[in-house]
């Protein structure tokens, strides 16, 4: 699972300085850091409290692309941090307090990545669905 830390856009998060109790990776960064995924082309933090305050300071809030809530594009749109995840039905407080802790760094649990990719159904997320539900049938 440390093979994540090695990767530039990761890198590029930890200097944000953001408070890590604030945030956490959600989107395709989880399965990266469960080697699920070999790469990924952004990722999408959600951030609440300080964490979203310290982001509003490195970049200038927009409606999210997701359509729900606000997203901070960062490193010419490679991290992305937003406010809110995709409908009401995701509390992001939930989301960070319950999420999986690998080297200091918050990431969404699978099983929430699956079910937000299903709820997005995206053409895009099709192989990962396919990879998660393969993963979550071998455990």
């Amino acid at each position: 699972m440390e093979q994540f830390k090695k990767n530039p856009v990761f890198q590029k998060l930890l200097t944000l300085n953001l408070n890590p109790n604030n945030y956490a990776i959600f989107g395709s960064g989880p399965m990266y850091a469960h080697n699920l995924k070999n790469e990924f082309h952004d990722l999408d933090i959600i951030a609440r409290e300080d964490a979203w305050e310290s982001a509003k300071q490195l970049g200038t809030p927009h409606p999210s692309l997701l359509k729900h809530g606000l997203e901070i594009d960062m490193d010419d749109g490679k991290i992305q941090v937003f406010n809110k995840w995709i409908s009401d039905n995701w509390d992001v407080n939930e989301l960070i307090d319950d999420a999986e802790v690998i080297e200091g760094i918050r990431f969404v649990r699978l099983d929430k990545v699956l079910s937000s990719k299903l709820e997005l159904s995206r053409t895009k997320d099709i192989k990962d669905i396919e990879t998660l539900r393969i993963y979550f049938k071998n455990l």
